[in-house]
């Protein structure tokens, strides 16, 4: 029974180091496909939409205030992410050799999850929204029509996944 533990728990914790590996090794720098899919405000729609010089300044200030806030919450908070890190991993490896699953415990973990996920995704809207508030109401049509054509050309480029893949 403990090698059946074993390989449960060696074939949940495998696929996510080499997913986090492979994240990190695609670096700050790393380019691709699913970058110029992405929705948002990048610096080649920036200069589509003829930003005054008032306006630049205006995104520049709030990316600074940006990073400097992400600078904050992770040097204050990294020692206590680390043992909340580890505290939920304890949980999971706990629910996952445990001798009967118990998805109460499941659930409680998976809301947990979704939570803060909720939290990380009302935050970057709402960092966004205040980007976007910059623009006058021309510059956000023209931008919207931007998105729509990027979103296009993605639905255009071959997959690597799914029903696409050969």
């Amino acid at each position: 029974m403990k090698m059946a533990k074993k390989l449960i728990l060696a074939s949940v914790v495998l696929p996510l180091v080499l997913s986090t590996s492979a994240f990190a090794f695609g670096g700050k720098d790393h380019k691709g496909p699913q970058d110029e899919c992405r929705p948002g405000l990048d610096r080649g729609m920036m200069k589509e939409l003829n930003l005054t010089d008032t306006q630049k300044e205006q995104f520049k200030t709030l990316r600074q205030a940006n990073k400097e806030e992400m600078k904050e919450r992770f040097n204050d908070k990294k020692e206590q992410g680390e043992k909340a890190r580890m505290a939920h991993f304890d949980k999971v490896n706990a629910l996952l050799t445990a001798d009967k699953f118990d998805p109460t415990k499941a659930t409680e973990l998976a809301q947990e999850m979704s939570d803060k996920q909720v939290k990380r995704q009302v935050d970057m809207l709402s960092k966004q929204h205040k980007m976007l508030s910059i623009l006058t109401p021309e510059q956000k049509t023209k931008f919207i029509e931007l998105q729509k054509e990027r979103m296009e050309d993605c639905d255009d480029m071959p997959r690597h996944h799914g029903k696409d893949r050969k």
